[in-house]
């Protein structure tokens, strides 16, 4: 499974918070964040995006780095939403769905990527635990039959990298 932060978003005046669109450093950050999804060849089968503006551009331009014809599902239960929720939402995914990608929000995913997790020790859960900042990106791993069986505590965290991680390896 794979958790992305939507990409930095701004705060223009008189936009209300779901119309909220991409920051100039968001428009950099998802498709950064598309290439090293390309790169390590983790594509998603199915892809489950907030109505935000913000995380519906964050997926256009993660998209565009990712090869096959992949397609998105506008899921409204995920906008600002709470890990339980996002996790009940997570459940419902089809057993065929190998790898399920969610764009959205803090502090739900944030919440849910910590409960998730098996282990708190090492690098990825380090920066996790730290903070998960825009455009952040965790990818877990689960022993479970299939997506209803998820538990919290039972997800091996492979990775979690952020922009300012991936600048900082190049």
């Amino acid at each position: 499974m794979i958790l992305l932060r939507h990409a930095k978003s701004a705060w223009p005046d008189g936009v209300v918070d779901i119309a909220r669109p991409l920051a100039d450093r968001g428009r950099r950050a998802a498709p950064l964040m598309g290439a090293y999804l390309a790169k390590r060849r983790l594509t998603p089968d199915a892809v489950l995006v907030s109505p935000a503006r913000r995380t519906e551009d964050t997926w256009l331009l993660v998209r565009k780095q990712l090869p096959g014809a992949l397609a998105a599902r506008t899921e409204a239960r995920i906008y600002e939403t709470s890990a339980e929720a996002l996790l009940a939402v997570i459940r419902e995914t089809e057993a065929t769905v190998n790898t399920l990608m969610i764009i959205g929000h803090n502090p739900g995913l944030e919440d849910l990527a910590r409960q998730l997790m098996a282990s708190r020790e090492g690098e990825h859960a380090e920066r996790l635990l730290e903070k998960y900042p825009t455009a952040g990106l965790a990818v877990f791993d689960f022993d479970a039959s299939d997506w209803a069986a998820i538990q919290p505590g039972k997800g091996r965290l492979k990775t979690f990298v952020t922009p300012k991680s991936l600048a900082k390896k190049s």
